[in-house]
């Protein structure tokens, strides 16, 4: 059975539905996933000042945050994260920068990987921050898994480098559309995890 970790950042919830998403298509094909958010960063003030990323913190209390030993666990690493100016939020970089162990011990070469974001605009660097987490894939010699358009809901999609959505700086929540991509790219991920390793 695959063994896959959907890790995340969301502030608002933009991103952690996108991720729920992506584990309800991966799990349908059978696989073990596993989700994790990564430690927030930001000031107490600051959460406190905005509704959405209070209340979201709340709601997910519950998710474990993402430990080095869960990718070594995983044969199949999907990231999330919200765009910042076109990068990934500062939150995934943080915990991307300490994996330098297991990446000096070669223990992350071969693994799938995939990436998906959100944006608060149109044209607000979806593309580029799914571009950036991929650069730490080939760091660490895995092979990346985009969705393309190897399914009909990409062309409604339309972003084959992974799923994304604009959230109107979070007030509009992920559609159908681009729930059923995220679904799609854990499916995705998932099959192709599974072909490699042989099952």
């Amino acid at each position: 059975m695959a063994k896959i970790a959907v890790i995340y950042y969301s502030a608002t919830s933009t991103t952690y539905k996108l991720a729920k998403a992506v584990e309800a298509g991966a799990a349908a094909t059978g696989a073990e996933v596993k989700v994790f958010k990564v430690k927030e960063l930001a000031p107490e003030e600051a959460i406190a000042s905005n509704e959405g990323w209070s209340s979201h913190r709340l709601e997910t209390q519950d998710v474990p945050e993402v430990t080095l030993a869960d990718l070594e666990w995983a044969d199949a690493i999907i990231l999330g994260s919200p765009t910042r100016y076109g990068l990934p939020a500062a939150q995934l970089k943080q915990f991307l920068d300490t994996t330098g162990p297991l990446w000096g011990q070669g223990k992350l070469i071969n693994k799938i990987a995939s990436s998906f974001t959100s944006a608060a605009t149109l044209h607000g660097g979806q593309e580029s921050t799914i571009l950036a987490m991929n650069n730490t894939f080939y760091h660490w010699g895995c092979i990346i898994v985009a969705p393309s358009y190897a399914d009909p809901i990409q062309f409604q999609a339309g972003n084959p480098y992974g799923t994304s959505f604009v959230s109107q700086n979070g007030t509009v929540a992920p559609d159908e559309v681009a729930l059923s991509a995220a679904k799609f790219q854990g499916k995705r991920v998932a099959e192709v995890t599974a072909k490699f390793l042989g099952e």
